[in-house]
């Protein structure tokens, strides 16, 4: 038997290894649904780390769903980019109750600042399941991008993430 088809020991975690297709990932032993998730919130991170360009919305969208799936407050945070779109921090600013959280521009535009931030991409979740906007995450993304626009740091988008999918206010031409 070789180190690689040898049984893991069951207290060890399971290991991620790149897969044969380029973006493909095989997994070692038995999997749980938590481990499971590990793994998946690890690719996320991965795709969402300084440095990288972000991919398709889709995928970005995917990404923030996984990161903030199993919280059960609402969180709210920032993707700030630079000129060429490339990721400079993936930041929880605000943390909430279970269906809201206090969101303050002055602080948003402050954090995006301090990176030089040339765009943002806004999200947060939303701990029911549920992610169709309310009015309320309107009228905050309307006032945050107008404060953003004020110091030239174009707002991309603001996704709102829950168990059942994403809304993105790009998509829906609401920015």
């Amino acid at each position: 038997m070789t180190p690689a088809t040898m049984p893991l020991p069951e207290a060890a975690p399971p290991q991620l290894m790149a897969g044969e297709e380029p973006g493909t990932y095989r997994v070692n032993g038995d999997v749980t649904e938590a481990q499971l998730l590990h793994l998946a919130k690890l690719i996320a991170r991965k795709r969402l780390s300084k440095g990288n360009k972000l991919g398709r919305p889709d995928e970005v969208h995917r990404c923030l769903q996984t990161l903030l799936l199993d919280y059960s407050f609402e969180v709210f945070g920032t993707l700030l980019l630079d000129t060429q779109h490339r990721l400079i921090a993936f930041d929880e600013l605000f943390r909430g109750t279970i269906d809201a959280a206090s969101v303050y521009p002055r602080e948003v535009v402050k954090h995006a600042l301090d990176h030089h931030a040339a765009a943002v991409i806004l999200v947060h979740n939303h701990p029911s399941g549920d992610p169709e906007p309310s009015d309320a995450d309107r009228r905050i993304t309307q006032r945050l991008q107008d404060a953003l626009g004020l110091m030239e740091i174009r707002t991309l988008d603001d996704v709102v993430v829950g168990h059942d999918g994403y809304v993105s206010f790009a998509e829906r031409e609401w920015l």
